[in-house]
């Protein structure tokens, strides 16, 4: 199964490590070391121009991913059930 994380874009739902909203988890400081690393690293995605709202993070064939998404974790799980 697909899960749309962004206007025109989509990941397989069995390649989600984790769905992280980013109001919460940036509050700690390995949560931002972790996003940093990501985008320094050139895994990390932002799917919009919008206000983020959560991370999601894959890993796909070895390769992880962490995109940035506009859509909040409750939407986004909803959308998984």
């Amino acid at each position: 199964m697909y899960l749309q994380i962004g206007t025109e874009d989509f990941i397989k739902t069995e390649d989600i490590i984790g769905i992280f909203d980013l109001d919460n988890t940036t509050v700690s400081k390995a949560s931002r070391d972790y996003l940093n690393f990501a985008e320094k690293q050139g895994l990390s995605k932002t799917v919009s121009f919008d206000l983020p709202k959560s991370f999601i993070v894959t890993e796909e064939k070895g390769k992880r991913t962490v995109y940035i998404s506009p859509y909040s974790t409750n939407t986004l799980f909803k959308r998984i059930d």
